[in-house]
């Protein structure tokens, strides 16, 4: 079962839209259905225009919206996004059904495969969150850190996005996805110097090199997300002047939701309970979406397993 492309070098630009359905519109869900099994065929067809761009769309499922298009068991580990609460900090669960998670090398191609689907969706769906992500500098966020520097590479990527066994699993090489909207507090940050930003972060700004154990804080970004097991972030920075709001979009991949579920459970609860991530001082999210990314073979067998009918 071919797998949707989610490893690949960071894109110049990317595009997430989240979705709600009303299941009660006419023909919702077979349009819904219909639109997973075309979504390859229609990502090859925007892609044909300009091959260079390494256009990358993925689609994914909310808990909510599965048993409504499908009678195959929900997996294992899709559920909706749980809040986290922390003394200080909390990490909100906001709606969300279906997602789009759009790159390439120019915007263009992101808008265009996302205008197809919107004009599929035009009756059915209500896009709740829009992010469009741009690339900055050498793949930095924009509180001036590289992001994305722990991500795996080669096979050990391939074994941290993917669900691999059972091999007889319907759901082999499909994938969960969390995603979260973090708004900075530029005015906060730019307070701090240089040194006291590196001991949030846990990095050097200029040369990403990670800090030592002695000096680096046991509450800094690195060493609160420091667990046994990888995920796949795929973040990008975005920002509106009009709306003076700058962030971080927050999208990690895992074949084990409960690794991304342990890591931002130590960020918001604490590594120990109260020693919560120190970049949460600066950055806060406002959105919390948990999906599943299903292998190709299986967005095509979502026209094959009806859903149930309800009494």
């Amino acid at each position: 079962m071919p797998a949707q492309t989610i490893i690949a070098p960071p894109s110049t630009a990317a595009l997430f839209l989240v979705f709600t359905i009303d299941e009660t519109a006419p023909d919702a869900i077979d349009t819904v259905r219909d639109l997973f099994a075309d979504f390859p065929g229609l990502n090859r067809t925007v892609s044909f225009r300009y091959p260079d761009a390494d256009l990358y769309g993925v689609i994914g499922i909310g808990a909510r919206l599965w048993p409504l298009i499908t009678s195959a068991p929900i997996p294992e580990q899709l559920h909706e996004f749980r809040e986290i609460r922390g003394a200080k900090h909390s990490a909100p669960s906001t709606p969300g059904d279906l997602i789009l998670h759009l790159r390439a090398a120019s915007v263009d191609m992101c808008w265009e495969l996302a205008r197809i689907v919107m004009d599929r969706l035009a009756n059915v769906a209500t896009v709740v969150d829009e992010t469009h992500g741009f690339k900055f500098f050498d793949n930095r966020d924009l509180l001036g850190f590289v992001d994305g520097t722990e991500n795996p590479e080669n096979s050990d990527a391939e074994d941290a996005v993917h669900i691999s066994a059972p091999s007889t699993s319907p759901y082999i090489n499909g994938s969960y996805l969390i995603v979260q909207k973090y708004l900075h507090d530029m005015n906060a940050w730019k307070e701090l110097n240089t040194e006291e930003q590196e001991k949030v972060i846990g990095r050097t700004k200029l040369d990403n090199v990670e800090l030592d154990d002695a000096t680096k804080p046991n509450n800094s970004h690195v060493a609160i997300n420091d667990v046994d097991s990888d995920i796949y972030r795929l973040n990008m920075p975005f920002g509106s002047f009009k709306e003076q709001e700058f962030g971080t979009y927050f999208a990690g991949y895992s074949g084990d939701v409960s690794v991304t579920e342990e890591m931002l459970t130590n960020m918001f609860v604490g590594k120990p309970t109260g020693n919560y991530d120190r970049i949460l001082d600066f950055s806060y999210p406002t959105t919390g979406t948990l999906f599943f990314i299903p292998s190709i073979e299986l967005l095509d067998d979502f026209t094959e397993q009806l859903p149930k009918p309800t009494k």
